[in-house]
């Protein structure tokens, strides 16, 4: 049985601490390492849930993963060397939208088939935006109502591909570039916003030939991946919750060390920034090609200009994780922040824009919902509540956050699914906020 966790406020939080690793490129370069030619050592891998499904399913698909200490050893078995037990292999990506779109790329060119699912929530996201391009490719997909997991993918020979994507999506376009791996010749994904190019830099590191502009990546196909040394730095999106805390709670100020700062998952620091909020990078430098560094922030009193703050177009993609959270800053902003164009939070973990709205009213604030999005006018007066996650991990350490707003105690329903991104997030939060602001119940 899933527990809950009891948030008093009002608080503050002061400290140092370090976030888990980064989910997105774990994902990444756990699935490449698998692929590569030999054994590559990984430090600093995720720790979460859903890095874990990822763990799980390589392993199922042949792969021995070890552990080393403080560090994962993927034994690469090259770009066809899956060798699944049964025939098809089921493979399991739990609540882990990263797992499915994105291994079904190396799925489709292998010569065999796999089945992948998950839980009841990844089988409600939609599948047809990676069915379509693989199919283009010379993959066979079955999927529910065709568009739904569990995917049955009948593996093929692979055709190189010129891809536009409807979806400014980094999962999609990982997915491609995946399985242009697998096919002979120069595979393009081009998309209508730029998204998160973690897979561009990490191809680089493992010996593939990529190009890359804003808006568009080519990659040659059937490279010689070598293995890597590879240190996954802080997840920034894990780092936000945090970075959140200390910019609207009084007295407060926090550094967060070793953290991702690629400029494509840096948006939500710049909406904060232009809100007015004290955030200062320390000790920048570069590390396979990903921008890390430590990151400051001291309480700030947060304002929007003029009509107000409209975020929309070009930098959701961009702050689309973060989302939840900004919801919660945003009552504490002086003014209005409007947030558009975000109708992807709708198939998320859960329907987020619909979870956001329901926590803001149950803490006693306000907030006008739209199909895409919502507005918050604040500053605002939260009062402890009932929050109910919905399942959702960035719901669940969104309103722990609120919850340290509030006056009074603010009860996290179904708090245990914070682990699927950041396991350990409410013992990070008591040891940053005080051990009697957080416990469970």
């Amino acid at each position: 049985m899933s527990r809950s966790m009891k948030v008093k406020g009002p608080a503050r939080i002061c400290g140092s601490l370090k976030v888990p690793g980064d989910k997105s490129i774990s994902h990444r370069v756990a699935m490449l390492a698998s692929v590569a030619n030999g054994p590559s050592r990984l430090t600093g891998f995720a720790s979460s849930a859903d890095c874990q499904a990822t763990l799980d399913c390589i392993r199922k698909l042949g792969i021995t993963v070890e552990e080393d200490h403080s560090a994962l050893v993927i034994h690469g078995n090259g770009l066809f060397g899956y060798r699944p037990a049964a025939q098809p292999v089921r493979l399991d990506a739990g609540n882990s939208g990263s797992t499915i779109r994105m291994l079904s790329g190396l799925l489709a060119g292998q010569p065999f088939a796999s089945e992948i699912s998950g839980d009841a929530s990844l089988r409600r996201r939609p599948m047809a935006r990676i069915i379509e391009p693989l199919g283009l490719m010379g993959a066979r997909i079955e999927a529910t109502a065709g568009n739904l997991a569990p995917l049955t993918i009948y593996g093929h020979k692979l055709r190189s591909i010129d891809y536009t994507s409807p979806v400014a999506s980094a999962q999609v376009k990982t997915c491609v570039l995946l399985a242009g791996l697998l096919a002979e010749g120069r595979s393009v994904v081009s998309e209508p916003a730029p998204s998160r190019n973690h897979t561009e830099l990490m191809l680089r590191e493992f010996g593939a030939r990529v190009d890359a502009s804003s808006l568009s990546v080519s990659l040659e196909g059937l490279p010689e991946l070598r293995p890597v040394d590879y240190h996954v730095p802080g997840d920034v999106s894990s780092a936000a919750f945090f970075i959140a805390a200390a910019s609207i709670l009084p007295d407060s100020q926090v550094v967060l060390r070793d953290v991702n700062l690629n400029p494509s998952r840096t948006a939500f620091i710049d909406v904060l920034k232009e809100l007015g909020a004290s955030i200062q990078i320390q000790n920048p430098r570069e590390q396979h090609g990903e921008l890390l560094g430590d990151i400051v922030v001291s309480r700030s009193q947060l304002r929007s200009a003029g009509l107000g703050t409209r975020l929309s177009g070009a930098i959701i993609p961009n702050i689309i994780d973060e989302i939840p959270i900004l919801a919660v800053v945003a009552t504490q902003v002086e003014g209005r922040v409007e947030v558009r164009d975000a109708r992807e939070l709708r198939i998320k973990e859960s329907d987020r824009i619909r979870t956001v709205a329901n926590g803001i009213k149950s803490l006693g604030g306000e907030i006008e919902e739209f199909d895409d999005g919502f507005a918050i006018t604040g500053h605002q007066r939260l009062t402890g509540g009932r929050v109910e996650t919905a399942g959702d991990h960035r719901i669940a350490m969104a309103f722990a956050i609120a919850g340290l707003v509030a006056e009074g105690t603010t009860e996290i329903v179904d708090a245990d699914c914070a682990s699927v991104s950041f396991p350990g997030f409410y013992e990070s939060l008591a040891a940053l906020a005080g051990p009697e602001t957080v416990a469970q119940t």
